[in-house]
């Protein structure tokens, strides 16, 4: 997918940095994700979320809180409501490029920040929130332990995710003064709320209140035994794949017309999870599937092979066509299904006359109806012709090119 990395100015006039994965195909929303305390814009699961959403033609914008990841600024300088004002200039950087958030996206304390900032960004019409605290100062407990020496002395290091982070009493006053029950309850966008039940950091409790707070339309979806990070794989996949869906919902994603002659499209292929064989398949805006390995090839069979997805694109072809055909001839044929096995053999088994392997790809044809032997012959002959199965007969060429990231 096309990437711009950029820089805009954020509450403090500092750099913040942001990226901008874009679609390969038609550009048809644009989303902000902002992401959660202390974390920053490449996250595991701010990553699985912008990979599922440029699948569906969906832009996303991800950026670095001032002094966080790579932005400039200092975090002990920055509170909640410097959160909520830099998610509003990303949003402006946005505007400027013509692409105007339609879908926010904010984890943690980022879903916080951009529930108190939704009010400001009419463009918006979908809103998600992951493990979202209903009260930005829900975070204080995160370093409980030190309030007594951040009052002290103003100020205290704390340990936050294995790292120190300074944390000033103006950190802690701001998010104890912020409300969120108004912003939430005059929110002129859908919602959609998601949430661990054994969440350790932000409680269920606060995904009920958010929730109940909340308009119609909202929605709610459990994220099982995840963890608040959403850190394992499968859970982040899961997570982008909800979100893609719920949006399209709500926002207006109808591609535009491809010019005549166009190819259908670009069918993405990306790794779910670097320690299997998992991958994420997206078609278009609207079809999302999995690949997969059996587990006796060391995968976690959550999908069909590489051959499965082949041997399922013969047989629909070929059902396709002898329904095509049946119905143009006016046949009473009445349900067609077709059985498709793959295996590599010995060519001269196959009567070529080489000792090289080739791929036999076994195809058995069901058609039910009262159907004369003569239309069913001529129907077996018509399954021959199928586009797909000339594909596989005939000599193909594949160009391959190397892109940077």
């Amino acid at each position: 997918m096309p990437i711009e990395r950029f820089t805009f100015k954020g509450h403090g006039g500092h750099d913040l940095a942001a990226r901008l994965d874009r679609p390969s195909g038609p550009h048809l929303a644009t989303a902000l994700f902002a992401h959660c305390f202390t974390c920053g814009k490449d996250i595991i699961a701010a990553r699985r979320i912008a990979d599922r959403l440029t699948g569906a033609g969906i832009a996303v914008l991800r950026f670095d809180f001032t002094g966080l990841g790579h932005s400039d600024g200092e975090f002990e300088n920055t509170d909640f409501t410097s959160n909520v004002e830099d998610l509003l200039l990303a949003a402006a950087a946005l505007e400027a490029r013509g692409l105007r958030p339609s879908l926010l996206i904010g984890h943690s304390l980022g879903g916080a920040a951009v529930l108190k900032a939704a009010s400001s960004l009419p463009s918006a019409l979908a809103v998600v929130t992951i493990g979202t605290p209903s009260t930005p100062a829900n975070v204080v407990h995160q370093f409980s332990g030190s309030l007594d020496d951040i009052s002290d002395q103003g100020q205290a290091e704390v340990q936050l995710g294995g790292r120190p982070f300074t944390i000033r009493q103006s950190f802690v006053d701001d998010v104890q003064d912020q409300k969120l029950e108004d912003a939430i309850r005059n929110l002129n966008a859908a919602l959609l709320v998601l949430h661990a039940p054994r969440d350790q950091v932000v409680s269920i409790e606060h995904a009920a209140k958010i929730f109940l707070a909340a308009k119609h339309p909202k929605s709610f979806v459990t994220l099982d035994n995840a963890d608040h990070l959403i850190t394992r794989p499968d859970d982040a996949e899961y997570v982008a794949d909800v979100i893609a869906t719920w949006a399209a919902r709500y926002l207006d994603l109808a591609p535009p017309a491809p010019p005549i002659g166009a190819p259908e499209g670009i069918v993405r292929v990306t790794e779910a999870d670097p320690n299997g064989f998992l991958q994420d398949v997206q078609s278009g805006p609207f079809h999302h599937t999995q690949a997969d390995e059996p587990m006796a090839y060391g995968g976690t069979n959550k999908g069909m092979s590489p051959y499965g997805y082949l041997s399922a694109g013969l047989g629909a072809c070929t059902s396709m066509t002898i329904r095509m055909y049946a119905r143009r001839k006016g046949w009473p044929l009445q349900h067609v299904r077709v059985d498709v096995s793959h295996n590599k053999v010995h060519a001269q088994d196959a009567e070529t006359g080489t000792r090289a392997k080739i791929d036999t790809f076994r195809r058995e044809i069901f058609l039910e109806g009262p159907l004369s032997e003569e239309q069913r012959t001529r129907l077996l002959e018509v399954a021959d012709k199928c586009p797909v199965h000339r594909t596989l007969e005939g000599t193909s060429e594949v160009k391959t090119i190397l892109v940077d990231c």
